[in-house]
């Protein structure tokens, strides 16, 4: 089956824009065209949009995505598992950088009372400290 770029969105639940500009980056082939000039996109490349959608889903950068489309073509597992295992380091920093700051926000609002002069607020006292 061939997809016009419309049906190709709509199969992949993303816009004709997107399709585009994964084009323009290299992660999307541009589709060879029908007598009428149309652009027809063939059904791999509804398997590589919803591919390159899933891993931006968890978080994987473009590049990121292109490497991994290029391995899965002519890589080996453990290229790919070095990506993966990457990308959850990533994750779990940013993780641990979200919960100091979860720590932090909730100690600064228990100690707010959320009335009076902002002159003494512990919110603005802790983001004006300097140490």
């Amino acid at each position: 089956m061939a997809y016009s770029i419309g049906q190709l969105a709509r199969v992949g639940d993303t816009g004709v824009e997107t399709i585009r500009y994964y084009e323009r980056r290299g992660l999307m082939p541009e589709p060879p065209r029908a007598a009428s000039g149309y652009r027809r996109y063939p059904e791999d490349a509804a398997r590589r949009l919803r591919f390159i959608r899933r891993a931006k889903r968890l978080g994987f950068t473009l590049e990121e995505i292109r490497s991994l489309l290029q391995l899965q073509a002519g890589g080996q597992t453990a290229q790919i598992k070095s990506v993966a295992e990457s990308k959850l380091a990533e994750i779990e920093t940013r993780l641990d950088d979200l919960q100091r700051m979860r720590t932090a926000l909730r100690d600064m609002t228990r100690r707010c009372s959320g009335t009076g002069p902002v002159e003494g607020c512990p919110i603005i006292e802790t983001l004006n400290d300097d140490d």
